[in-house]
């Protein structure tokens, strides 16, 4: 499943797609929507700082296509539910939740004090892993498609151990 809405079984009268669509080769943006709905979009109502490029449009179907040939998806089904299950596996008063899609994931952080998710999440920036703190206690956690498992284990003990650390900090 690529996109969102395929999770759930909904189709969407319009889809925006962005960023990632060209694999980072080239700024672009894309609209889908069935034939009956764009024909509602008239010229001059509608704007796009992205549309009608020619060299994007070929760069993203080239990376659609090597997603497609090097099966990325699925692999993301699949190291998705090892990330969430290895996350689920750290004993912490900490971690409240771990939920996610394909290698969109997030942790709940259950507050400690003056402790929080963005406390956790600069510890683990100085640890060497990237995440982005949401609202008071969600991290975000989207490593890249291409992570290697190694990676991702990585990942997980450097969690494991920031969990660990995290209350003990000053």
């Amino acid at each position: 499943k690529m996109l969102c809405c395929e999770w759930d079984a909904v189709r969407p009268d319009v889809l925006v797609l962005g960023k990632a669509l060209s694999g980072g080769v080239y700024p672009v943006s894309c609209v889908l929507a069935d034939r009956a709905v764009m024909e509602t979009i008239l010229p001059g109502t509608h704007g796009s700082t992205y549309g009608g490029n020619p060299l994007a449009a070929a760069v993203s179907m080239a990376a659609l296509e090597v997603v497609r040939e090097e099966g990325v998806v699925e692999r993301s089904r699949v190291l998705g539910e090892r990330f969430r299950a290895s996350l689920r596996a750290i004993d912490s008063p900490l971690l409240r939740t771990v939920r996610g899609r394909g290698l969109m994931n997030a942790i709940e952080v259950e507050p400690q004090g003056d402790k929080s998710a963005w406390e956790l999440c600069v510890l683990l920036k100085h640890r060497g892993l990237l995440c982005k703190p949401t609202h008071e206690n969600i991290i975000r956690l989207t490593p890249p498609l291409v992570i290697t498992d190694e990676q991702l284990d990585e990942s997980t003990d450097i969690i494991r151990g920031a969990l660990k650390d995290l209350p003990g900090l000053a």
